[in-house]
């Protein structure tokens, strides 16, 4: 089941970069052919280092489904999916991380239980509750890692998975 299909405009998707924390790194999600288009700069500069940006909210209950599935074109980087259940801003987000082929679509199965890591800022938060597949009400993509320079992130769909 598809859940963002770039084939229609999906408004409202927001840029949140280091900025935030004084970091230079910059990012937008555009819409090119029906094709979802992640791309920026990210800089180390004033200690930053992210880029990422995040869907409107919006309810979706996927308790039927195993995880995530994403068909994407990318350019050998790694680059985070991640996952809320409560829109307050010190909420945790789960993370799931994943690795691009440059120049090559591909999709990309994130199972919910085994490689959503509970994170705030950045850090791992161990004691946090299991992501609730029923309650999934945004979705952010992000990279981080320390990876320098321009990227760029082509997303044709995400989807659910049984």
């Amino acid at each position: 089941m598809r859940i963002v299909d770039f084939s229609q405009p999906e408004p409202g998707w927001r840029s949140i970069d280091d900025a935030v924390m004084g970091g230079v790194s910059s990012s937008t999600m555009t819409v090119e052919d029906g094709i979802g288009v992640f791309s920026g700069y990210v800089s180390l500069e004033n200690f930053g280092g992210f880029a990422s940006v995040r869907s409107r909210p919006q309810f979706r209950d996927l308790s039927e489904w195993t995880g995530l599935v994403l068909r994407v074109r990318g350019d050998g980087k790694s680059y985070k999916l991640g996952l809320k259940n409560d829109m307050s801003w010190n909420s945790v987000m789960y993370q799931a991380a994943f690795k691009t082929v440059a120049g090559q679509w591909t999709e990309v199965r994130l199972p919910f239980g085994s490689c959503c890591t509970p994170q705030f800022r950045g850090r791992d938060v161990p004691d946090a509750p299991a992501l609730d597949p029923s309650r999934i009400l945004q979705i952010t993509l992000m990279i981080s890692e320390k990876q320098e320079g321009p990227f760029k992130l082509e997303i044709d769909w995400i989807g659910a998975y049984k």
